[in-house]
């Protein structure tokens, strides 16, 4: 598959689609999730364009993956949670829907089941409180 540059988060990448950022550094990009399956559902993305885990050049998964380890960490902590699930999909039988790689961080906590992935849009209050927390649990 060729890597569309007009993808919803290379535009977001590009400034030119809003987003609630979390982190940013030179190689990689987190920002929160607007239909999250569960309290706090962010996204972290490489800079650098491949389309999935299988297409990217190798020697960015240690940043993109430091990133996902940092961001992890502060919204487990901002969400309460008991643990996190990280989810990666690769092609649409796999269910990936946006085709710039990507990674999950789902905070979870005991006996509270994910949302389905319904396609509809988290109030936009919500999703800034929620990054708020997690910005916050990043800078401590």
């Amino acid at each position: 598959m060729t890597y569309d540059p007009n993808n919803i988060f290379a535009k977001i990448l590009r400034g030119e689609i809003p987003c609630e950022k979390l982190y940013e550094d030179e190689h990689t990009f987190a920002f929160m999730d607007i239909m999250p399956q569960v309290e706090g559902h962010c996204l972290v993305i490489p800079k650098k364009p491949s389309t999935g885990l299988l297409d990217a050049d190798p020697t960015l998964f240690a940043s993109l993956f430091a990133t996902v380890q940092k961001v992890a960490r502060a919204a487990k902590a901002a969400m309460h949670a008991d643990g996190v699930t990280l989810m990666q999909f690769n092609g649409t039988a796999a269910g990936q829907t946006v085709f710039h790689l990507h990674v999950h961080i789902l905070p979870r906590k005991e006996g509270i089941s994910l949302k389905a992935h319904s396609g509809k849009m988290e109030k936009s209050e919500i999703i800034k409180a929620n990054a708020e927390k997690i910005r916050a649990a990043l800078a401590a």
